[in-house]
């Protein structure tokens, strides 16, 4: 029969290196805590029109990299969520969230988008966001990146730059964009075939194009940022302010848009040179007009995502060790005889928050194994201290504890009816 395999582009997570997005997942859930975020989880499949009316129909991710679909039972066009956060602002609106106030949301999973797999970019990645919905002031958008700021040093993440720009409101976009245009017009024998079809559809994402032979034709287009209007220089400059006034160092790239037509006013990415083409680590900006267009009420908005597997893999070019999780103790068992022993002392030690391992018999019926055998394996394991059910102390009512760490080997015996007693003894800090 033939193996069957994961898809190309989605991997699986195994030990030991589950332990590096777990030990990821953890500093983020304190962090999030720490700046009143809340956790939100919504669906993985959406109805596909969430993602064309929010994200724009003329962007990648609609035309090329959506995985959708239509639902056999009802004939409801569905799609696997490529990003979160129009499935937050749907249930925000949905569940009429803001009806008390502005919420600070936080949110973990998998995300699909059907392109080629490379390094830092999957079909099914990971996604780590925060949004605060409700708030209009620029305030929280500093919080933001002050939030994405101090991920970066709780996990020790250097060398990663701050970019910014603001895109403004609607009408002086729309000014901006008869300029691109006519711009384009003028050069357009130098447009590759992706720019021309984008023109008069969405200009403004011909300048996030990759193409290499078009980069100084895009750098001489109009900036954005000389149509901005004074409440706009004014939001942006209230954030940069804050960011100042907070020592986080940042420059202003007029060329920054973002994948998506839900953005306004700032837009932000962090950006590294060690991951090669796929530099953007942690992006986001404000989206006041994006529960509108989904048919909830007008609302601000502002949030950020960022790539798990890139942040993992740019910690990994760095030399950023992360812990391991081993056990306190390591059960060894000479004879099935003291294994019913063995488990009830183990479970003693589990209901008092250590960390057991339980030596188990072998496939192919060769009983528990030698004692040197369940030693190697406890070495391995990481454990601190072997508990150790010999025969001779278990008729004594007793079980030797012994050190696996300390280079001596030193050991003792303890007694199994006061395991509440020396426990503690056994727990490491890891």
């Amino acid at each position: 029969m033939q193996k069957l395999v994961a898809v190309k582009g989605m991997n699986d997570i195994l030990p030991p290196d589950s332990a590096r997005w777990e030990w990821l997942e953890d500093k983020v859930r304190n962090l999030m805590a720490r700046y009143a975020y809340r956790n939100i989880r919504t669906p993985i499949v959406e109805p596909t029109p969430l993602f064309v009316r929010g994200l724009g129909e003329v962007t990648d991710i609609v035309e090329k990299e959506m995985y959708s679909f239509e639902d056999r039972l009802n004939g409801e066009q569905l799609t696997l969520r490529p990003e979160a956060t129009a499935g937050v602002v749907r249930a925000v609106a949905e569940h009429s969230l803001l009806y008390e106030g502005g919420k600070r949301l936080y949110y973990m999973g998998p995300m699909f988008r059907h392109e080629r797999p490379q390094r830092g970019r999957y079909r099914q990645f990971h996604q780590i966001g925060a949004e605060a919905l409700g708030f209009p002031g620029a305030e929280v958008d500093a919080e933001l990146i002050l939030l994405a700021n101090a991920l970066w040093r709780e996990i020790g993440l250097t060398n990663v730059r701050l970019e910014l720009n603001s895109l403004g409101q609607p009408e002086e976009r729309k000014a901006h964009r008869a300029a691109l245009i006519a711009y384009f017009e003028q050069n357009a024998d130098q447009l590759d075939e992706e720019a021309r079809r984008r023109l008069h559809a969405n200009p403004l994402r011909i300048l996030d194009t990759k193409n290499p032979a078009m980069q100084a034709l895009v750098n001489a287009a109009p900036r954005l940022i000389d149509f901005l209007g004074a409440e706009s220089l004014v939001h942006f400059d209230a954030v940069k302010a804050i960011l100042d006034a907070n020592g986080v160092a940042w420059t202003v790239n007029p060329r920054l848009v973002r994948g998506m037509d839900y953005y306004n006013l700032t837009v932000f990415e962090f950006v590294t040179d060690q991951l090669g083409s796929q530099g953007t680590i942690c992006g986001g900006g404000r989206y006041d007009y994006l529960i509108e267009q989904i048919g909830g009420k007008p609302a601000p908005a502002v949030g950020w995502a960022l790539g798990v597997e890139r942040v993992l893999e740019l910690l990994k070019e760095q030399g950023q060790t992360v812990p391991v999780p081993a056990p306190d103790v390591y059960a060894i068992v000479p004879s099935e005889a003291a294994v019913p022993q063995a488990m009830v002392t183990a479970e003693r030690l589990r209901a008092l928050g250590l960390r057991v391992q339980m030596h188990a018999a072998a496939a192919g019926g060769a009983g528990m194994g030698s004692m040197k055998s369940q030693f190697k394996k406890a070495d391995g394991s990481g454990a601190a201290h072997a508990l150790v059910f010999g025969e001779d102390e278990l008729a004594r009512g007793m079980v030797t504890v012994k050190s696996l760490r300390d280079g001596l080997g030193a050991q003792t015996e303890r007694a199994l009816d006061a395991v509440a007693d020396w426990a503690p003894l056994l727990q490491s800090n890891g």
